[in-house]
Order: structure tokens, then sequence, then C-alpha cells
């Protein structure tokens, strides 16, 4: 990672760039790819996992003796980390329920509103490098806290054409059984339009790579909806001299080992603090399984000197970072002044892996700059808001007025008259 020092403001831009994902040249590539498996359906679906798999799929949804199968070869040391995992986020998520709303305005005005499920949704589990079952967890979790009345769930094959025994076996253990064997940019789509096997859902959910972004994306022209525009993983790490070097070492390369167009960003007050982490970053790289994949996403990555606290928390909210990591002294207070970031982890004891996989806070969070405007998956991500109104003959006539002055001035009639008819009603009733 190279080092940069207290680089001006105006070249952060430049310096704290992502990798470049080059939308209009991928979206071309993906567009194909969506008509063909909305004409084709469930076929599409067959010849796109034997060329880009590269394996026969003679049925696309997981049967219940594979779903049974699969228990038996996940671990009971898994099963319990999951059953743990599972509770930590069932409790968090439980939590953010909020009750219906009911109040009077004015006399006679009453207004509601309550939250309502989404009643069809597609999670997306990525299955490729890594088969992220915790994925699992995060979406489907909600999803059945909300109560929405369908999930499908959508995870690409091996060669071997089955899915991961961990995926199935956590799918079936909170209650999903419509698990389609397809991934990428095909998934998309057939959540998108529906094939003979994969219902048209109203929602799509998940992480993924930049086919299945930028298939996401198309999807929402189509009429359905997304959790968010998310890319590559990315993690910031801000610290001092109270952080641990091997500690902010580990978090930066449990980033970087997602993928090679992963990034990750060491924000340190003084060159020593930053060349600490970095060596121990080489130590740690050489002994990863995945350090060909951590190598490569370390080009993108960047250490940067920021003496000045202001100015430093001022660089990180410009980023705007999917995973925030603060091992800096009065952490607590610094996480205060965070206005962009997706998650953000506190302290030296806060690995950036709690929130992935079993804190109880969910890991599917907006990356590319856009916790700016979108917030993480959370319960209300499964659910609508929807308001109600209620006026009797005191609030008609309460309100009425009001009504008829502002729909006068804007010169829509029809508005006006919707009220004037009714207060007529009432005064001819009183009459």
């Amino acid at each position: 990672m190279k080092i940069l020092n207290n680089p001006s403001q105006k070249d952060w831009k430049k310096e704290i760039a992502r990798p470049v994902f080059k939308s209009k040249e991928i979206q071309k590539l993906v567009k194909p790819i969506m008509r063909k498996v909305k004409r084709q359906g469930d076929k599409a679906l067959q010849k796109f996992a034997f060329e880009y798999d590269h394996v026969e799929i003679t049925d696309l949804l997981v049967s219940r003796k594979e779903i049974e199968q699969a228990k038996e070869k996940v671990s009971a040391e898994l099963k319990q980390a999951i059953q743990v995992a599972l509770e930590n986020i069932e409790k968090f998520h439980e939590a953010q329920q909020i009750p219906d709303l009911k109040m009077e305005t004015m006399e006679g005005v009453t207004c509601m509103r309550r939250s309502v499920p989404i009643q069809r949704v597609g999670l997306y589990v990525p299955g490729g490098t890594a088969p992220l079952f915790s994925t699992v967890l995060m979406l489907g979790v909600p999803a059945n806290i909300a109560g929405c009345e369908e999930i499908v769930l959508c995870t690409p094959p091996n060669k071997e054409g089955k899915i991961h025994p961990a995926i199935l076996y956590t799918a079936d253990l909170i209650g999903i059984d419509k698990i389609v064997k397809a991934g990428g940019a095909q998934a998309i789509a057939a959540m998108t339009y529906g094939t003979e096997s994969v219902p048209k859902v109203d929602k799509i959910f998940g992480p993924g790579n930049q086919y299945v972004t930028a298939a996401k994306q198309l999807a929402t022209k189509k009429g359905v909806a997304i959790d968010m525009p998310a890319g590559p993983s990315e993690v910031l790490v801000y610290a001092d001299e109270t952080s641990i070097p091997s500690f902010v070492a580990a978090d930066l390369l449990s980033q970087a080992e997602h993928g090679v167009d992963s990034q990750v960003i060491l924000v340190a007050n003084t060159e020593k603090v930053a060349k600490a982490a970095i060596i121990e970053v080489d130590k740690q790289l050489e002994k990863l399984p995945r350090k060909a994949i951590a190598e490569k996403a370390l080009d993108n990555s960047v250490a940067i000197v920021m003496s000045n606290e202001d100015k430093a928390l001022a660089l990180i909210n410009e980023y705007a970072p999917e995973h925030l990591i603060l091992v800096v002294e009065n952490s607590d207070q610094v996480a205060l002044k965070i206005k962009n970031a997706g998650s953000v982890f506190i302290g030296n004891f806060t690995p950036e892996s709690a929130g992935d996989y079993a804190s109880g806070t969910n890991h599917t969070l907006p990356t590319y700059g856009f916790a700016k405007s979108f917030s993480g998956v959370s319960l209300d991500s499964f659910v609508k808001k929807i308001t109600y109104q209620k006026l009797n003959a005191n609030g008609i006539q309460n309100l009425g007025p009001t009504i008829e002055v502002m729909a006068g001035a804007e010169l829509l009639e029809a508005h006006k008259n919707a009220v004037s008819l009714r207060l007529k009603y009432l005064k001819e009733k009183e009459s």
C-alpha cells in the first residue's frame, strides 16, 4: 500500500477513487442475458448454467432430498455458530419493528400509518469464490420478521450442479424452501420477469459482482425494486496510536480477500501508525489462502496520513465507506461525527467480521459512495409504509375551507369541488 501524507482536499477524489465501474459497458453485456431469460425462461437459465457455471442443470429448484443431504454435511460446530448468529440477527431486527401510528391532527381529522410487508421478495446469495451462507441470514431473517408472503432464493451451483451445504442448511433453518440453482445476471433476470420455476418478485435483495449489480439496476426499469445499488466490498480504517497494528491489518485484509475489485483504505494520524499497519498487512498476507485475490485488491488501496482530525473526518465522510472501523482515542465520540457510512465498527475489539456474521446488524450495505444517500438493509427494507386518513363530518367542516382555498389557488377546480359538495351537503342537512 502506498502512503500519502496530508493530501490537499482537491486531490482527495483522485487519491481515494474506487476501481472503475464501467456500468454502461457491463449493462451492454447484461441486457442480452436479461432479454433471453425473459423470452426463454427456465431454458435460458439452464443454458447460462452450462455456459458460465459449466454444469448441466436438469431441475432448477433444489429438492427436499438435496436439502436433507446438505444438512448432514454441515458440522455440528458450524450449525451452532449459525444458530448464535441467527439469534442475534433476529433480536436486532425484531427490535426495529415500529407500532402503527394513529393520531388526530385536528378535530375530526385522523391520520394513520402502518407497515405492510412486501409480498414477494427475491434474495440473491453469491456462491462463487466464497459461498456466503451468512447472507441467507441477513436477508431471510428480516424478510420473515416483516411477514413477506413469498421468498425465493437464487444462488449459483458448483461444477457438480449442487448448492453449498451451508447455504441450504441455513435457508432451511429459517424456512426458505424455494431455492433456485441460478447465479449472475440471469438469476436477477429470472426474479425480474419470472420463469416456469422462478416467481416474479416485487423487490430484489443481495450483494453480487458488477454483473449482478448492473442487472439489479436494469430490473428497476422493469418495475422491480432493489435494496440498493451495491458494488464491490470496501472498508476504511481510521487509526491512531491507540490502535493495535495487527488488528488494523487483519481488518484491511478481511475486505481485500473478498475480491480483486475490493478496496481498502487506511487513514492514520501519523506516518508511524500507517507504516506499522502496513508491515502487519505484508506479514499476514503471506499466510492467506486467498493471497492472490487480496494482493490485487491492495493494488486499489492506499494509506493516507491525516494529522488533523477534522480533515480526516471530512475525508471519511466524503469517501462514504461501506464499512468504517474507528480505532482512535475517544472513538465513541468520533463515531457521532460520522455522516456517511454503511456500518461503523467502534474500538480495537470490534472487527468488521462481527457485523459480517453475527453481531446482529445487517451486512448488506451501500458501497461505491452510495452510503451518502442509502441505508443498509434493515427490517424497513422489507416493508412499505402505507398512510391512511379519515375525516368525519366535523373534520371536513374544520379542514374543508383550507383545502378549498389551496385547490382554488392551484386552479384545480375538481379538487375544490370534491370538498365544496360535501360542505354543501352538511350545511343543507343541518338546515
